[in-house]
This record gives structure tokens, sequence and C-alpha cells, in this order.
């Protein structure tokens, strides 16, 4: 059940002139993981661009990069290494280490990373943002739930199954099926064995972490190569693995609930398209703020919009506009 907030019951953006006179410019890069809608892409970075965003864009393999090369930038870096990225498969995970690796290795030395989809959309401005990150250096911004979790889908069966990968040969995965058929080989994992005193803990794709929960990942991938090749064969690893490695770490008690809102109140694999309806719902209240399975917080960015949603977004910006001069 989705609930709502009040204002006073969270943690607001400081907002006094002293404030702002002392108010530096965050540091922030965003990482985007698209694979369709150039438009809007173009459209979501003019939105959230300022002097010290940079983009870093992973376009999807099977996707042909063309379309979105008119996007340019001093601050816009298209990833050269790119993979095939599968729904419920690594390839997302992949691609967004791929990213989290290029963005911590830039010279500019980014404070918050910020990982998206490419057809998502602010729900405030760039600055109002970056004062929210500033205002929140030692928050960690994940859905986070221990695993098995009825309230918010995430069954241990995500572990347990084992996963074909959809660039396993053929013979592969028919001679896994005859030794699964036979006994040979178990029909459910014991994720246990592969990730020791790790538990296992899950949440939803889409983050906003500090330099130093960056750093402690990808140190905990080259570190723990065995439960990295577990979850290359776990079912929507991109809702565990990072979730598990930072549930298991010092980072837990920084963790807030992520600041992306999706609509998933239709139910199915992929969430509802934001329509003049959700423009109802921002509306309502000074800041957006969901409260639900993952806990109440604000709502940055809102997922997903269509090319086709320039009228939208222009009345959108509006609200925006309104909302942050009063």
């Amino acid at each position: 059940m989705l609930r709502f907030v009040q204002l006073s019951q969270l943690e607001l953006p400081v907002t006094s002139n002293i404030a702002r006179q002392t108010y530096n410019s965050m540091k922030i890069a965003y990482l985007l993981l698209a694979h369709n809608n150039p438009a809007h892409l173009q459209r979501l970075i003019s939105a959230l661009s300022t002097s010290t965003s940079h983009f870093f864009i992973h376009i999807d393999q099977k996707s042909k990069i063309d379309p979105f090369l008119s996007i340019k930038g001093n601050n816009i870096h298209f990833i050269q290494q790119r993979v095939p990225v599968f729904w419920g498969d690594f390839s997302q995970v992949e691609a967004t280490l791929i990213l989290l690796r290029a963005a911590l290795s830039d010279r500019c030395g980014f404070e918050r990373f910020v990982l998206l989809s490419g057809v998502d959309y602010p729900l405030r401005s760039a600055s109002s943002i970056e004062r929210f990150f500033e205002n929140h250096p030692n928050r960690e911004f994940m859905n986070l739930v221990a695993m098995p979790s009825e309230a918010a889908g995430k069954s241990l069966s995500r572990l347990t199954t084992y996963k074909q990968r959809p660039g396993d040969p053929l013979i592969t995965r028919a001679i896994r099926k005859v030794l699964m058929m036979a006994g040979v080989v178990p029909h459910t994992r014991d994720y246990k064995a592969y990730l020791g005193d790790l538990a296992p803990y899950a949440g939803s794709t889409w983050w906003a972490l500090s330099r130093q929960a960056c750093d402690f990942i990808l140190a905990f991938v080259t570190r723990e190569t065995q439960a990295v090749q577990f979850f290359r064969n776990t079912l929507c690893p991109d809702e565990s693995f990072f979730h598990t490695i930072l549930g298991n770490s010092h980072f837990k008690s920084r963790i807030a609930r992520n600041l992306t809102y999706t609509d998933w109140c239709a139910g199915g694999a992929s969430p509802a398209t934001i329509t003049e309806k959700h423009l109802a719902l921002f509306q309502a209240t000074t800041w957006f703020a969901p409260d639900d399975t993952y806990g109440a917080g604000e709502m940055l960015f809102a997922r997903k919009f269509a090319d086709a949603s320039v009228d939208l977004l222009a009345r959108l910006d509006r609200q925006i506009a309104e909302k942050e001069a009063g």
C-alpha cells in the first residue's frame, strides 16, 4: 500500500539564505542505462545539467548508437565498452559496473553517483537536486530489504533457481537440462555455499551512492569472485547484487530508500508510463514523498517517460519551477 508522509517527517533540503551563501556545487556523476528514446535522453540530460554534473551513458549493444550521437557536450561521455543488455540478466549489472568504473576513474572526482535509466526525468530542478545531495553527504539512497520479503516481492527463489543466461550456447543449455532431469545437477542452488556469511538483500535497480560506497562495491567485485560468479546465474541480479554487497557492510546504517518513483500499480514486469494523472499526484504535495515497503522518502526522479512526452514534460517543468519559486 502506497502512503504519503507529511513534509515535516522528512529530512529536507536546507533553503535558508545562509545555507545558499555557503553552498558549494555537488559533483554528481549520472550513470545512464539507455537503449531507446534518444530524444527523451537529450531532454533528461538538459534538465539535469549543471556546471559540475557529468553524464556517463551506456547504450545497449543491441541498439544502434547513431541516433544518440547528436547528444553532445563536454560533460557527456558515451561508454565505448558496450554489452548487450537483457531483462533480468547479469548483463544489467555488467553495464552498471562499466559505468561505475568509468565515472570513478574520471579526474573530476565525483562525490555522488546516481544510477538512472534513459527514460527517467527529474521531479526537481538540477540545482535543487544538487542541494539535496549536498545536505545528505553520508546517506546511501537504495531500496533495501532482507530476503525473503513477501511485501517487496523478493523471494529466495531468485537466488536458489539457476538462471540460464541469454548468451549461453544452446548445447550448454541442453546438457544442463538433461543433467537436471537425470538428477545429476540439482534443480535448486544452496546460495549459502556461494555467499558464505553474506545475508541476501534486495531492492530496486536504481540508486544514488556516495563515492566511498562505490569504491567499496568495486573492491568487493575484485575480491569476492565466487559471490560475483554466483550472481551471474541469478534472476534479476540488478535488484540484489549491489544490495547484498552494501547490506553486509558498514554502509547499511547509512541507507535510506531510493529517490526514483516508479508506478507498479498495474502489475507485470514493466512499470506504468508517467501520464497526466501522475502529474496531479506530484502536484498534490510540496515535495512528492511516498511511504511504502521501503520506507518514507522524497522522490527526486520518476520513470518512465516516452519520446512523445514533450508536452507532459513542459507541464512538469512549469510545475517544478512554480513549487521552487514559492
